[in-house]
């Protein structure tokens, strides 16, 4: 397999830990240059239309992109550790707490980081007002997070899972925007920071 990449990205983090979480060897990794717009190439364009990271190519050529549905296939294909849910109720439980983490944490850090940072302002209409709304909505998530793990160990399960990898890459991308758990008296969110930065796979 091959990973299409870009090693300061969040998205790709969170395919590169899931794969270290389950022992996945052997995969070819290629660094695509987002800053010099090597994502906006045709050759990039006809893997993903939608001109993103990361991307996924199988040994057989198919391409499979957005983050999430790349570590569907990878729970199916490579099933231990589960990280996704073993019976209905759990896989439904694990997938709620991702998508809340995801659409109320990870993503609102990103459009802080797209708004206020205008690194892509050659090619995307920005708004510094919309990055300091998303930056303060990705702070009311991580207090209400902090609540949440007041009596948990994990976000999602009485074990690790992908709604712990998102919400990893989300807290530590969003010290981009000089957003810091760890400044905001959130020790609930500071002791589950501790205990998930120290896996091995956050280090992919």
């Amino acid at each position: 397999m091959k990973l299409y990449d870009l090693q300061s990205a969040p998205n790709p983090r969170r395919v590169r830990i899931f794969m270290a979480e389950k022992g996945i060897e052997g995969v070819e990794k290629v660094s695509v240059d987002l800053p010099a717009g090597e994502n906006l190439s045709d050759q990039f364009r006809a893997m993903n239309p939608m001109a993103q990271v990361p991307v996924l190519e199988l040994d057989d050529g198919t391409q499979l992109s957005e983050s999430v549905a790349i570590c569907r296939y990878l729970e199916s294909a490579f099933p231990e550790p589960n990280l996704m849910g073993v019976e209905a109720l759990e896989q439904a439980s694990i997938e709620m707490w991702q998508r809340r983490i995801e659409f109320n944490l990870f993503y609102p850090v990103l459009m802080a980081f797209r708004n206020i940072k205008g690194l892509f302002a050659d090619r995307e209409r920005i708004s510094g007002e919309w990055g300091d709304i998303s930056k303060e909505r990705a702070r009311t998530t991580m207090a209400w997070l902090d609540s949440h793990l007041a009596d948990r160990e994990f976000i999602a399960a009485d074990r690790y899972t992908i709604a712990d990898i998102t919400a990893l890459c989300a807290v530590d991308f969003a010290r981009v925007v000089a957003l810091r758990h760890e400044q905001e008296g959130l020790e609930h969110l500071e002791a589950w920071h501790q205990r998930i930065a120290s896996r091995p796979s956050s280090q992919a």
